[in-house]
């Protein structure tokens, strides 16, 4: 949304989402968009993670490696 039609709108007014000085809409959760996928595109997994990468994973967040396990599960490879 270009910034004339936002103040015409009175987009902040109306919905309490403003513009960043580098046009960004905040709160974050305002953003929204389109996605579009493609038959001929090439997706590609980025692969398990392993225990190592799962501890500095949970120390970084400060959180018991159970959790982080829980929440991280479809992705971990035990090892």
């Amino acid at each position: 949304m270009d910034v004339l039609r936002f103040h015409f709108l009175d987009v902040e007014a109306n919905t309490g989402i403003s513009l960043t000085e580098n046009m960004a809409m905040t709160p974050t959760a305002s953003v929204s968009g389109f996605y579009f996928g493609h038959p001929d595109a090439r997706y590609f997994n980025l692969g398990k993670i392993t225990s190592d990468q799962l501890d500095v994973y949970a120390g970084a967040r400060g959180e018991d490696i159970a959790e982080s396990e829980k929440w991280l599960a479809p992705v971990f490879q035990q090892s």
